[in-house]
């Protein structure tokens, strides 16, 4: 699919132009993002952890702002894995109203800038007001025709898999699919990601060097960028370095 570039913005922004370095050409049409060191920046400052999470917020909201208006069509970020639940229940806890209470906060201006919301993974176990009001915004953002802002909430690439290879099994029992006809499109279709292209390119901030169990099968071909910049500090500088990373690769897709 082709991702509409719309640069839109409310009162309250100033539309942010693309830095002369980079090829509005050349930019990825679809960016994932594991947004990590929230925690180590509030320990490096000394401050709880529940500061770091709010930090992040502010980090994301610019990150997107900057996506919608250098022209990238789609923005996955991994919000909360599946094994996130393991934390300390007082950091979850924190983390859930988090979510509720941002996204009650910034859904007017998401739909004033167009912005189209989609939440990925298993959401039957968040609290009711938070999948009320996930259902809210992804209904009222559904005919927005900017930026597809994904939020990947328990959300687990293996259990995604999984979740697929179940669906296209309780098909195929039915009757509705031949087994044989199960290709990769048809996979692909039983997927959280199945109306979105796959990723061009993959960040992960706070220099690990791993992609823990985030969208196993659309990074597939996605170029990867690691930075040690904390999620918090991340802004238009670090992403302008990974789009001018991106940009200087050669993507050859099993070619040559």
């Amino acid at each position: 699919m082709t991702y509409p570039s719309v640069i839109t913005t409310d009162n309250s922004r100033k539309v942010s132009p693309l830095p002369k370095d980079l090829d509005r050409l050349r930019m990825p049409e679809h960016i994932a993002v594991i947004m990590d060191g929230n925690g180590r920046w509030a320990k490096e400052k000394g401050l709880p952890r529940t500061i770091g999470h709010t930090a992040g917020v502010e980090a994301l909201k610019t990150t997107l702002h900057l996506c919608s208006n250098w022209g990238i069509g789609a923005l996955t970020v991994y919000a909360f894995s599946t094994e996130n639940w393991s934390r300390p229940s007082e950091e979850v806890n924190f983390l859930m109203t988090l979510f509720e209470s941002v996204l009650k906060r910034e859904l007017t201006n998401l739909k004033l800038e167009e912005v189209k919301i989609n939440f990925m993974g298993d959401l039957d176990p968040l609290p009711i007001g938070l999948k009320d009001l996930i259902k809210e915004s992804v209904e009222s953002t559904s005919n927005s025709k900017g930026i597809h802002f994904n939020v990947c909430t328990n959300y687990g690439g293996r259990r995604e898999l999984v979740r697929a290879a179940q669906k296209l099994a309780e098909r195929s029992v039915k009757g509705e699919l031949d087994p044989s006809l199960i290709d990769e499109n048809v996979f692909a279709s039983e997927l959280f990601t199945a109306s979105e292209v796959d990723p061009d390119l993959l960040i992960r901030t706070s220099g690990e060097k791993r992609i823990s169990n985030f969208l196993l099968w659309q990074l597939a071909y996605a170029e990867i960028h690691i930075t040690d910049v904390l999620w918090p500090d991340f802004n238009a500088d670090t992403l302008a370095k990974a789009l001018l990373d991106y940009q200087s690769r050669r993507r050859r897709f099993g070619g040559v």
